[in-house]
């Protein structure tokens, strides 16, 4: 089987080789200036005052929950649709996940759910963009500053996703961004934290770095430092740094042949019985863009049964696709075992799992390609039976 259009690609060019060979030939491979500039740039690209640059998205949130003190008895809200970092850098505080269904139309939390998940254990709340399709985030901070929560948000595919201008990751406490091999930017690996609050960007760089008091550079007496807190090995490379800076510059354009790529695919697929594309609207007068991440469709119910056979044949035709996300997250058979969560209050999460197809939209690919995806799909719709 190859694959000639594969779902994600990361366009890495001779500008990141060359960031990455200049890094090399130094002597500073962590604790140095890149990591420092690529904070800066992004934080530039999304309009936020304070940004950290951590090994990943996992790290970041697992980060700014520790922060908070979270343990055992406390609660998180999460989203039942997501991906299960999501719910594990709760986990991994000793909190607990409490999950809330999907809306249908978006694949986003269902807001008018939340309010009902509160509990006098709640000490915050995670929303996910899912596939960057903004959450209604003025809905989301009206409750939580009524009930006085933490609010996360989960950018992990929201690189260019904007709520009336505010980018995702400023409208809670903080944002936590990923950029493994197959996101909007990559670093190969890696994961900043977005904020407007001075004091929380301190203490998450803090603790990113084993809660030690002096960076490398500010250190009077070489290997002589303090340790003033609890903290993880959560920091970024300048390897890694050198790359993102390189990838933050080429972002816009990214970003642009997404969109373009989403809507040359979303045309061709016009027409082709059997699906619909996941994708919502918010009230009237509210702006958003789109990160334009992949293109999702639901298959009807003849052909969710189907899907496995599907994607075989779209990958037999040489068109990669992907599933997000297989499962909700608290029908996974961790989360079972923890807590045998009900499943039954989770049925638009379930839905979208069982019936969603992702097709890539990405920068490697171009509307060529897109036609082509859509051309294969029906035919492959059409020899299903």
């Amino acid at each position: 089987m190859s694959i000639k259009i594969p779902f994600g690609w990361p366009i890495i060019d001779d500008e990141e080789r060359r960031a990455v060979t200049e890094v090399l030939s130094g002597p500073i491979l962590v604790h140095g200036p890149k990591a420092t500039e690529f904070e800066a740039a992004f934080a530039a690209f999304v309009d936020a005052p304070h940004a950290v640059a951590v090994s990943s998205c996992t790290a970041g949130m697992h980060l700014l929950y520790f922060s908070l003190g979270l343990g055992a008895g406390d609660e998180v809200i999460i989203p039942a649709m997501t991906h299960v970092a999501t719910a594990h850098a709760v986990a991994l505080t000793g909190a607990k996940p409490v999950f809330v269904d999907a809306e249908l139309e978006t694949g986003n939390i269902d807001i008018d759910k939340i309010e009902a998940a509160i509990t006098h254990r709640t000490r915050a709340i995670a929303v996910v963009h899912y596939l960057g399709m903004p959450v209604d985030m003025v809905r989301v901070r009206r409750i939580a500053d009524r009930y006085g929560l933490f609010v996360l948000e989960d950018c992990a595919l929201a690189c260019g996703t904007r709520l009336d201008g505010v980018h995702a990751g400023l409208w809670g406490n903080a944002g936590v961004f990923s950029f493994y091999p197959v996101k909007h930017i990559t670093t190969a690996e890696g994961g900043m934290v977005v904020t407007r609050d001075g004091l929380l960007a301190d203490r998450i760089r803090l603790l990113r770095a084993f809660g030690v008091d002096r960076a490398h550079g500010e250190r009077k007496v070489p290997g002589v430092y303090e340790t003033v807190a609890l903290g993880f090995n959560y920091r970024m490379s300048e390897i890694h740094a050198a790359i993102g800076i390189e990838q933050v510059r080429k972002l816009p354009g990214f970003l642009q042949v997404r969109g373009e790529n989403y809507q040359a695919l979303r045309d061709s697929l016009q027409g082709i019985p059997g699906l619909r594309v996941l994708e919502g609207q918010h009230g009237a007068g509210t702006q958003y863009t789109h990160s334009w991440y992949c293109l999702n469709i639901l298959l009807d119910d003849r052909l969710a049964k189907q899907r496995a056979k599907v994607i075989e044949a779209m990958n037999a035709a040489g068109v990669g696709t992907s599933v997000y996300y297989p499962h909700p997250v608290p029908r996974f058979q961790y989360y079972q075992q923890q807590a045998s969560y009900d499943n039954r209050r989770y049925i638009n999460a379930a839905a979208i799992a069982d019936r969603s197809l992702a097709l890539p939209v990405g920068p490697h690919l171009g509307t060529k390609e897109m036609a082509s995806i859509a051309k294969t799909l029906q035919t492959v719709i059409k020899g299903i039976h």
